[in-house]
C-alpha cells in the first residue's frame, strides 16, 4: 500500500501554472476543478480523459518545490531566449500595472472602523442592508468586517470604489 499522494511531473505543473496565469483562474481548487471538467485543459496539461485530477494542496506544495528548484529559472531562460520574446523585451523602459484584483468580500460589510472595534465581528450569517447615499467612505474610516485586509481602490476619477487588492508587481 503507498504511503501520500503521487507527486506530479514538473512539465505537467508549468503547463498547469500557465494556464492559471492565461486564464486568471483565482486559486488552486478552482484551477482542479476547471482541469476535472475542461477538455482544453486536461489537453493542455497533458491529461488523459480518464487520469485522476491532483489534489489542490498537493498541487501547491509541489509548484511551490519546483519554483524553488532550477527547473523554473531555466524554464524562463528558454522562453526569454525565444526570438520573437526577445524582440517584446527591453531595458530601455518599464511599465506600471495597476492591477486591481477584486476582493469576494460584499460591499454591504463594510463598517465604521469605531463601530467594529466596539462589537465582535466574525458573527456569520448574511449582511444587513446598508444605503451608503451621502456617506464618505474610505480605507482610514471604514473596514470590511468580512475580508479586513481588503481596501477600497478605484481605478480612476469618476470610476467607482471597490473592495479589492492590489494585484501588480
Amino acid at each position: 500500500m503507498p504511503l501520500g499522494r503521487p507527486s506530479i511531473p514538473p512539465e505537467k505543473l508549468l503547463r498547469a501554472s500557465l494556464l492559471q496565469a492565461f486564464y486568471s483562474v483565482r486559486s488552486e481548487r478552482q484551477l482542479m476543478e476547471r482541469l476535472e471538467f475542461d477538455l482544453l485543459f486536461r489537453w493542455f496539461v497533458g491529461l488523459g480523459i480518464d487520469d485522476p485530477v491532483w489534489d489542490h494542496s498537493v498541487f501547491s506544495k509541489n509548484r511551490d518545490r519546483l519554483l524553488a528548484g532550477e527547473i523554473a529559472a531555466k524554464f524562463m531562460a528558454a522562453v526569454l531566449a525565444q526570438p520573437k520574446v526577445k524582440q517584446l523585451l527591453s531595458s530601455d523602459h518599464f511599465s506600471v500595472d495597476g492591477t486591481l484584483v477584486e476582493a469576494w468580500a460584499s460591499m454591504k460589510s463594510l463598517k465604521p472602523r469605531m463601530a467594529v472595534a466596539a462589537t465582535n465581528p466574525g458573527g456569520g450569517g448574511r449582511n444587513e442592508e446598508v444605503d451608503f447615499r451621502g456617506e464618505k467612505r474610505s480605507n482610514q474610516t471604514h473596514v470590511s468586517t468580512s475580508d479586513p485586509d481588503a481596501m477600497l481602490y478605484r481605478k480612476g476619477s469618476g470610476m467607482e470604489a471597490k473592495l479589492c487588492f492590489i494585484g501588480h508587481a
